[in-house]
C-alpha cells in the first residue's frame, strides 16, 4: 500500500504478495446505494483471491480512433505569485478544466534531465532484476505489460526503494530528487487548492497523511488512439509531470479525452479524483496520468515520470465541503431577508448537499487499478442521487 514518505522499504520480499485485505471499517454515510455497496462487496472478494485469478488485464481497450484535435496550452499558473489573484486562476483551471502547467517553479530543469536518465537505466536491466529488484507487491514493483503492448512502467513509493542488490548497480539519487521537487511543489498546491476552494488540507494537521508514488512508464501513444497506452490508473489527489521535451499529451478529463502541448519545463499538473470528492464536485478531474504522445516522434522512446500524491490505503475518503459541523440533510428555513419576506417572495434555502458517499480508499483503489479503461466515472457509484 502507498506509504508516507518516512515510512517503510515495500519491497523486502523476493515474491509476488497476494492483494491487501480491504479494510474493515464501515462506511459511515448512511447514503451509500447499492450499486456501490454491491461494487465493494466484489472488491473485497477480489481482494481475498490469489492474484492469478484477479481481475483481467485492466489495460485494454475498444475505443474507437478519436478525430485528432489540434492541442492546446494549459492554463498557466506561477507559484513564484503571490497574491488572490493566483488562487482565482488555480481556481478557475482547476474547476473548469481539472489541469494546469506550472511556468515558474523550484524544480531546475538539470535534476529532470538526470532523472531520466536514472530511469532509462532502469528500463535497460534484463527483465529477471527488474523483476528481482522491483518484485509485485500491490500496487508496487514492475509491471512488463506483456498482455497489452503498453510498455513497461515501475510503479514507486516515494522513496523509491527497491532490493539491496538495486542500491549497488544503480543510483538513482536524481530520480528521488525529483521525487521530492515535485512532492514538495504538490504539497503547496494542495495547500492552495484548499484555501481557493475553500476546505481544510488535511495534511495541514496530520502530516502521516502524506503520500507518494512514483510511476515510470516506456512508452508513447498513438497519434489519434490515447487510449492505446492508457493504463496507469492509481487514485490520486493530484497528479504531477515534468515537461522535458515538447511532446502532445492526452488526458482523459470529465468530457473526454483532450490533447494538450505544454511549455517545455513546466510541470503538467492533473486534478485527481480524491481532489474531486474532497472539493465535493467543485474540482473537474482527470483519470489516470497524462498520456505522452507518438506525433513526430514515432521512432524515439519516451520515458514519463508521473508523481502522484496520494492516500494511505485504510483512508476513508470523503467531502471536506459542506464543513463537518453541518447538518447535510436539513432545510433552513430561518436564511430569509427582510425585503424578501415583505415581497412575499419567500425562498426555501436548502444548505450544501454532499455529492458523494463516504468510501474506502483501498477498494477504490484496487478496483480503478485492475479494471480496463472505465467508459464510465469510476466515481459514479459513490455519488448520491438528488
Amino acid at each position: 500500500m502507498p506509504t508516507s514518505t518516512s515510512t517503510q522499504n515495500m519491497y523486502t520480499t523476493t515474491t509476488s504478495a497476494p492483494p491487501p485485505t480491504p479494510s474493515t471499517q464501515p462506511n459511515p454515510h448512511h447514503h451509500l446505494n447499492s450499486t456501490s455497496a454491491t461494487m465493494d462487496a466484489l472488491s473485497r472478494l477480489l481482494h481475498r483471491l490469489p492474484p492469478t485469478l484477479s481481475l483481467p488485464t485492466r489495460r485494454t481497450s475498444a475505443t474507437s480512433s478519436l478525430a485528432t484535435p489540434t492541442p492546446t496550452s494549459p492554463p498557466p499558473i506561477s507559484l513564484s505569485e503571490h497574491s488572490s489573484s493566483v488562487h482565482d486562476r488555480l481556481l478557475s483551471a482547476s474547476s473548469q478544466h481539472g489541469f494546469f502547467q506550472l511556468d515558474k517553479h523550484s524544480i531546475p530543469p538539470h535534476v529532470a534531465n538526470s532523472a531520466e536518465s536514472d530511469s532509462l537505466s532502469l528500463f535497460k536491466l534484463s527483465k529477471d532484476k527488474k523483476q528481482s529488484y522491483f518484485p509485485k507487491n500491490w500496487p508496487f514493483g514492475f509491471d512488463d505489460n506483456d498482455e497489452d503492448a503498453n510498455g513497461e512502467s515501475f510503479w514507486l513509493d516515494g522513496e523509491l526503494s527497491g532490493s539491496t542488490e538495486l542500491t549497488t548497480e544503480l543510483s538513482l539519487s536524481s530520480l528521488r530528487e525529483l521525487t521530492r521537487g515535485l512532492e514538495k511543489v504538490g504539497l503547496e498546491l494542495v495547500e492552495m487548492l484548499s484555501c481557493a476552494v475553500g476546505f481544510e488540507n488535511p495534511f495541514k494537521e496530520n502530516p502521516t497523511r502524506v503520500c507518494s508514488m512514483m510511476l515510470v512508464n516506456e512508452g508513447l501513444a498513438e497519434e489519434d488512439k490515447p487510449e492505446s497506452i492508457s493504463g496507469g490508473c492509481y487514485p490520486c489527489i493530484i497528479g504531477l509531470q515534468y515537461v522535458i521535451r515538447s511532446l502532445k499529451y492526452w488526458l482523459l478529463t470529465d468530457s473526454g479525452w483532450v490533447a494538450v502541448l505544454p511549455e517545455v519545463d513546466s510541470v503538467l499538473v492533473t486534478i485527481g479524483d480524491i481532489a474531486q470528492v474532497w472539493s465535493n464536485g467543485k474540482l473537474k478531474k482527470v483519470r489516470g496520468r497524462s498520456v505522452p504522445c507518438i506525433g513526430d516522434n514515432k521512432n524515439s522512446n519516451c520515458i514519463s515520470m508521473t508523481l502522484l500524491l496520494t492516500l494511505p490505503t485504510e483512508t476513508i475518503v470523503s467531502p471536506l465541503l459542506p464543513k463537518p459541523d453541518t447538518d447535510d440533510d436539513e432545510v433552513d428555513n430561518d436564511k430569509v431577508t427582510e425585503d424578501e419576506e415583505q415581497n412575499g417572495n419567500i425562498n426555501i434555502i436548502q444548505k450544501e448537499k454532499r455529492l458523494f458517499s463516504s468510501f474506502s480508499f483501498e477498494d477504490y483503489a484496487w478496483r480503478v487499478y485492475h479494471e480496463p479503461l472505465i467508459f464510465k466515472d469510476p466515481l459514479d457509484i459513490y455519488k448520491i442521487s438528488t
